[in-house]
């Protein structure tokens, strides 16, 4: 990987375009390959990435694993990133209502042209391949493709699932990130905590900077023990809360935001504290504790440690009173665990299915909840009932259903 030249870029604001039936149909190209769900590895990955000229190569990256806060640190690092003048790509997943979300240069999500454009190129090259790839692994081809045409000084890339086997491990990265890390995924990733905590530790790379969130101490000795066998990686645990202005809502920021901060130090990225502290006073990520108005708060917790933290922040916001919350989930996650966890700031549930083919049944958690428990048969009739409420309504339990919600209040 080369040395990286920090020059000042000028901003670039992407082309905008509305959406053009071309698109729409190498779009549905996209999520058809979704019908080949999940597969780790890299092969696939690798093989794309070297028929368009292995763009990941020519963009110094960071690269952030873990089970929650992923996203919040990311929009962090790119935030502190823009403030100090460097041009900065972002690669995210999963998005809440638009792909396009997924993938941003300076804020600004990658234009339905250049959408249209990467897929095309992609299409033909997978065209003549024995080998099909998913949908993540073509969107994560799609957006170095894109970052590098576009000349990004720096790009802040979020694995999609584990670390180890995740598309996005393809990156010899400036500094590795990993925030906190808790069962989910165990399907994928492994039955225990330290199975899971080996495969996020797979983005460690010999020679280059680790930086993680204060982790359960099984967590911290995989995490030791693989930081030594990548040819004594230099490791560092963050121990306290950034101080300064935060953004996002809930103390679990503050040390989001302190490992935003380690992370850039530990890259070697020009950035001087000023730049630091707008950044963080200023970035926002939706779907994360996001209040709409003074009615709605919503936030994509899926599993029990990011339904903890949640609870945590709504006693930061809100103190000991207790909100209706509307809750759907997936069912490969962990329902009865995740309502158990919420159900002290909860006054009752509102149960709804989730769009999505995981979706899981509403009804079917209904004899989780201690509290009174409503089920209704689509998102519009709850939103529909509880809008008519006085007070906060809290809505959780996936970022797929933030999303649907997000769609479905949107002006």
């Amino acid at each position: 990987m080369p040395l990286p030249t920090w020059a000042h870029t000028a901003n670039r604001s992407p082309r905008v375009s509305s959406v053009s039936s071309r698109e729409e149909e190498l779009l549905r190209w996209l999520y058809d390959a979704q019908r080949f769900g999940i597969k780790l590895g890299l092969e696939n990955t690798l093989r794309l990435f070297s028929e368009v000229g292995d763009p990941h190569r020519r963009i110094p990256c960071i690269h952030v694993a873990g089970t929650n806060g992923k996203g919040s640190v990311c929009a962090m690092l790119a935030a502190c990133l823009r403030e100090a003048g460097h041009r900065t790509a972002l690669y995210t997943s999963p998005h809440l209502v638009r792909f396009s979300e997924r993938i941003q240069i300076d804020g600004k999500e990658i234009p339905g042209k250049s959408i249209a454009e990467g897929l095309e190129r992609i299409r033909g090259i997978v065209r003549t391949s024995d080998h099909a790839p998913t949908f993540f692994e073509i969107a994560t081809v799609l957006a170095f493709d894109w970052f590098a045409r576009e000349g990004c000084d720096v790009a802040v890339i979020e694995t999609g699932m584990g670390g180890r086997l995740d598309s996005t491990n393809v990156v010899d990265p400036l500094v590795s990130v990993i925030t906190p890390v808790a069962n989910d995924h165990a399907q994928w990733l492994g039955d225990t905590i330290e199975k899971i905590a080996s495969e996020k530790a797979g983005i460690i790379k010999p020679h280059r900077p680790v930086v993680s969130a204060p982790q359960d101490p099984a967590v911290r000795d995989v995490l030791v023990r693989r930081a030594a066998a990548k040819e004594n990686a230099p490791l560092l645990f963050v121990d306290e809360p950034w101080l300064g202005e935060v953004g996002l809502a809930g103390n679990h920021q503050r040390w989001n935001a302190a490992l935003a901060v380690a992370a850039l130090s530990a890259s070697g990225i020009p950035i001087n504290p000023g730049q630091l502290a707008r950044g963080l006073a200023g970035v926002s990520w939706p779907g994360r504790f996001q209040r709409l108005g003074n009615h709605w708060v919503l936030d994509g917790a899926h599993n029990p440690h990011a339904a903890e933290t949640l609870v945590a922040a709504w006693h930061g916001e809100f103190g000991e009173s207790r909100v209706p919350i509307l809750f759907g989930c997936l069912d490969d996650k962990q329902p009865r665990e995740i309502i158990a966890t919420l159900e002290p700031i909860a006054s009752e549930f509102h149960l709804v299915p989730v769009a999505n083919v995981r979706g899981l049944d509403p009804g079917s958690m209904r004899g989780y909840c201690t509290v009174p428990a409503t089920v209704h048969s689509s998102l519009k009739e709850a939103l529909s009932r509880l809008a008519a409420t006085t007070g906060p309504v809290l809505i959780t339990g996936s970022l797929f259903l933030v999303g649907e919600v997000l769609e479905e209040l949107s002006p």
